[in-house]
């Protein structure tokens, strides 16, 4: 297995090893000429206390339990891919083992740079797992000042669920994804019925069920349309 992929099973392993509480927040700042800035924070500190105890631990219900060593290897495997991405720059991670929040951070030259990050694993996993995911997880377009969260939900994100056990399906119950988009322009309107528009009218956030998520019963799919 290549070694930029090692992330996703740490990041598996850290969910399963915790109770029912983290949340993963995805935020951009995007600039009128389509260039901005990426945060991506893991924010496992909700069970900071079980995790200390399970951090001793070789497993859990099954599962390896990841030791501080695998978490910097993975962290470092992320930065290494996004320095071959085109158009990445200024990568910066931060690592929090007292209150298990970690984050990796980018600058990029325009939206389609952030896609590139995602491209090659969606393409294995669609491969793999016979799925349908697009490889176009944004996009921006300048002159109509449109910016989109593309999102298609596929089946098979639910049936990987069903090979959970019970036990390691709570872990989603109280989790959450959390989407932040922040613009120079001020937002005309949004396409999530979820979505919140900030007072100053230059943001958005978007906070999604995990469990809900899994189900298709929530997307994480947005148009913003700013204006001109």
């Amino acid at each position: 297995m290549s070694k930029k992929y090692l992330i996703y099973p740490f990041l598996l392993g850290c969910i399963l090893c915790c109770t029912s509480c983290f949340d993963i927040l995805e935020e951009i700042n995007m600039n009128q000429d389509g260039s901005g800035h990426m945060l991506v924070t893991f924010n496992l500190s909700k069970s900071k206390t079980k995790l200390a105890s399970v951090m001793m631990l070789d497993s859990i219900n099954g599962h390896k339990v990841p030791s501080e060593d695998d978490i910097n290897e993975a962290l470092k495997d992320v930065v290494d891919h996004l320095e071959k991405t085109k158009g990445i720059s200024n990568i910066q991670n931060t690592k929090d083992f007292d209150d298990y929040i970690f984050t990796v951070s980018c600058d990029f030259k325009n939206i389609e740079s952030v896609n590139g990050i995602f491209k090659d694993l969606i393409e294995k996993q669609n491969t793999k797992g016979a799925t349908n995911f697009a490889t176009q997880n944004f996009s921006y377009d300048g002159t109509t000042k449109t910016f989109q969260r593309h999102f298609n939900y596929d089946d098979s994100i639910k049936k990987s669920i069903y090979h959970l056990s019970r036990e390691d399906r709570k872990v989603f119950e109280d989790a959450s994804l959390i989407a932040i988009y922040r613009f120079d322009n001020p937002v005309k309107s949004v396409s999530n019925q979820q979505a919140k528009v900030s007072p100053n009218k230059k943001a958005v956030m978007l906070k999604v069920d995990a469990l809900a998520f899994i189900m298709g019963e929530q997307n994480v799919a947005n148009k913003i349309q700013l204006t001109n």
